[in-house]
Formats: C-alpha cells, sequence, structure tokens
C-alpha cells in the first residue's frame, strides 16, 4: 500500500532515537499518521514544523498500520507563523483543533484547501486580519463533520430578515423579533457569517463568532468522544477578547 499527496504539517513527537510521528492533513487521505525515519534530525526538523505544506510519501504492508512518510517541503511558512505571538496563538489553536476534531483518514478536500488559504492570511500576524477567517474555518469544520448550522433563516419565523442570534440547542438562526424573550440564552450571530452581509468586522464579532463555533465544537464533536477544547483554542479565546478589550 503507498501513496503520494500534498499535506499539511498539524504535529510531531519524537519517536525512538531519531524518529518522529508526523500528524498531517492530507489533501485527498484526510488527516494521517505515519512515521517519518530521521525525522528528529537537523535535516529533517526545519521541514516538520506545524504549518509548513509538504509533498508527502506513506507506505505500508498494509493499509491499516501505522505507516511510513517520507516529506518534502513545498511550502514553507512556519517561520512566519511563529515570529507573531497572534499567528503563533492562532496556529496552534488551528493545529489543536483539527488534530482533536477530524476523524484519521476521513477525506475532506474542501476543508484542505480552506486551512492552506487561512494558514496564508496568518502570516500577516494581527488577528484582526485573519480572525473572521478563522470563525469561518470552524463553520465550514462542523459542517464537514455533519453538524453545520443553519444561518440561512430564522428557525422560529422563516424570515431571512434581522437574523442576529443562534440557538445553542438547534443551530439555526433566529430573527432579532422572535430572540428577544430569549436573548440570554442565545449566542449573538455576527454579521460578518451572514451570506447577505458585508458589514466590517469588529473585535467583539469575533469574540462572538468565536464563541459560536466553540460551543457546537464541544457539544457535538467532542464532549461525545471524552474530549474537551483544547487548551490552545482556549488561548485564542483569550488573545482576541484581550485586543477586543484594548480596541475599546
Amino acid at each position: 500500500m503507498e501513496w503520494s499527496d500534498d499535506a499539511l504539517v498539524l504535529s510531531v513527537r519524537t519517536h525512538g532515537e531519531s524518529g518522529a510521528i508526523l500528524e498531517a492533513l492530507t489533501h485527498m487521505h484526510g488527516r494521517h499518521l505515519g512515521l517519518v525515519r530521521g525525522g528528529a534530525s537537523r535535516r529533517s526538523t526545519p521541514v516538520l514544523q506545524p504549518g509548513n505544506g509538504v509533498r508527502l510519501h506513506w507506505w505500508a504492508r498494509l493499509s491499516e498500520h501505522l505507516g511510513s512518510f517520507t516529506a518534502e517541503l513545498d511550502h514553507a511558512r512556519a517561520g512566519e507563523l511563529m515570529d507573531g505571538r497572534a499567528s503563533l496563538i492562532g496556529l496552534n489553536a488551528l493545529t489543536a483543533v483539527a488534530g482533536a476534531a477530524l476523524p484519521e483518514r476521513e477525506v475532506h478536500e474542501a476543508l484542505f484547501e480552506v486551512t492552506n488559504i487561512l494558514l496564508d492570511a496568518m502570516t500577516e500576524d494581527g488577528v484582526a486580519h485573519w480572525g473572521a477567517l478563522y470563525v469561518r474555518w470552524e463553520l465550514g469544520l462542523l459542517d464537514a463533520l455533519g453538524f453545520g448550522l443553519d444561518l440561512t433563516h430564522c428557525a422560529a419565523t422563516g424570515s431571512v430578515d434581522n437574523l442576529c442570534y443562534v440557538s445553542p440547542r438547534s443551530g439555526r438562526a433566529v430573527s432579532a423579533e422572535a430572540g428577544v424573550p430569549y436573548a440570554g440564552r442565545l449566542f449573538a450571530l455576527p454579521a460578518f457569517l451572514l451570506a447577505s452581509q458585508n458589514a466590517e468586522v469588529s473585535g467583539a464579532d469575533i469574540v462572538h463568532g468565536l464563541a459560536l463555533t466553540g460551543h457546537f465544537l464541544l457539544e457535538r464533536v467532542l464532549r461525545p468522544h471524552g474530549k474537551s477544547m483544547p487548551t490552545a483554542r482556549l488561548h485564542l479565546d483569550a488573545l482576541v477578547a484581550h485586543e477586543d478589550g484594548e480596541s475599546r
């Protein structure tokens, strides 16, 4: 069994004296792990950095085996991502959430493409630059896993106007009028998540967006499998809240 594919490095851990276990998000083979012989060497370490794009070759005797990787650097962006505090926090959140939420070897081609776009955006340090895109990425992740939110019309009235809340139970949008009696129990719906809106994105919008997607990732994806929200994702929440507070 063998294949070659484009991939993004999610994480690497040492294995034995010189090897490494590589976790990667691949284009056509999903989140995939494999052993890189010599992966802890000086030559391989700069390549196997989270956020880098690589060309992988995988082989194993049987498809269910861990198998081995060879990796060639295709897109070096890890250095830029790790240079800035905000971009590093964003990178850590993305890789941790992807690793926790995505089933191993389940193919998500569109998510791979969007992840590439988000990582490129993150090289511009500053969560104001890529925070909204990160929220959309998590929304896309939920959709890819079969837990997409319905933000097209009001769950109570069917109206497509004045959508400004989301039900924490159904994941469906609620209009301003229908949501008034329950506003304290509903999530705010940032305008940038609505296809019909083209408003500027504020720090508060990103805070609300992260709260929304974080809730559904935890309740529908992570907690049913005995997992909690990754600490790296909580650090992103704190960063965004801090920057929003400073801007007020």
